[in-house]
Parts: structure tokens; sequence; C-alpha cells
């Protein structure tokens, strides 16, 4: 029958370290090229719509998701957050995907996987005490406070990694305290890790 070919591989960084699959074996291992693997072969097709009969799938660019925002201008105080309690991002530093909605500050996943999120809070003031709260579908999955009452710009921070549905909704919440300020200092953060 017919049998997908990977392509021989060209850096020492390569997978050649497994078996090498003889003509009656179904499996095969993703080859790396250049660190960027392009092709991957498997015994099981793909559920993928770029899957065939092969079982071969060639990952396309809509599988790369990334975003990186900001908080660009002087927020003095924050009113859409203290008002909302979402978390608003104004300036887009990276935006692969555009999944990233800058005017809701809501990431949108476009497809079931492992996503990892980071982020970095900064309050202006002293004797003001922030939590803030990664939300996934309103609810929340990780959070982080700022509570010292004699440091000015201090940060709530975390990172984490969620499994997310395709159309599943992320953003940051303000759980605690007023937002007063942010600067460029605070920072939302996320990329898919890997499709499921």
């Amino acid at each position: 029958g017919l049998k997908a070919a990977c392509p021989a591989p060209r850096t020492p960084n390569a997978l050649t370290t497994g078996h090498r699959s003889s003509p009656g074996q179904n499996d095969t291992e993703p080859i790396i090229l250049e660190g960027k693997c392009l092709v991957v072969c498997d015994s099981t097709p793909s559920s993928e719509p770029a899957g065939n009969a092969l079982g071969m799938s060639v990952r396309s660019g809509s599988g790369r998701v990334a975003f990186s925002a900001s908080r660009q201008t002087n927020h003095e105080p924050t009113d859409m957050s203290n008002r909302t309690m979402i978390i608003y991002f104004d300036n887009i530093l990276v935006n692969v995907g555009t999944h990233f909605d800058q005017e809701s500050s809501i990431f949108l996943a476009p497809r079931r996987g492992v996503y990892s999120f980071n982020f970095h809070v900064v309050k202006a003031y002293n004797r003001q005490t922030i939590q803030v709260s990664l939300m996934l579908n309103g609810w929340p999955m990780i959070s982080a406070f700022a509570g010292d009452q004699d440091v000015t710009r201090e940060a709530a921070t975390n990172a984490g990694l969620v499994i997310m549905e395709k159309g599943d909704k992320a953003y940051l919440r303000l759980e605690r305290g007023n937002l007063m300020g942010g600067w460029k200092y605070s920072t939302f953060s996320g990329f898919l890790v890997f499709p499921l």
C-alpha cells in the first residue's frame, strides 16, 4: 500500500536517535528540519482537516498562536478596569493568529490544546492591595496578589498551563482592590504549547 515518506534530516538537531522503520512497519517519527517540524508522519490518520489517507498532516501556519500585550499609556486611574474588573491592555506586542482582541483584552482559543499564560500587573501606589486572576470562561484558574503596604511599584505576577477547548476565553480580572496605574510595566502573554 501507499506510505507517507518523511524527508531526511539535514541538521544534527534532527530526531535521529530513534529507531528507523523498515518498510513493513507502520510507525515513523516526526523529522525536525532546522528546528521546525515540517511534516508529521503517523500510522494513524490525523483528525485534523489536513489529514489524509496516508496518515500525513502538514503543520500549517494556523497552528502558530501567540500573543503578548502591555499597558502602554499611563492610566490614572484605570476607570475601565475598575468598572468592569477586566484588566485592559492597550498595546499589542505580538498577536500571531490575531486571537487576542485588543478592544476587550480577551484571548479566544482557536483550537483545543495546552496553552501557557503569564501576567505581570503592577500597582502604582503603596497602601493598595490588588488581587489578579487568570480567568477561563469566567472561572479563576490561577491568581496572584500584591499587598505590601510600604512598596509603591509592586507587581502581582503568576504563570501556568491550562487546557482550553476551541472557543474558550481567557482574560485577566481584578479580583480585589483598585488598579491605580500600570504604565508599560504590566503585561499579559500567552501561546499555544501544543494542540490536543
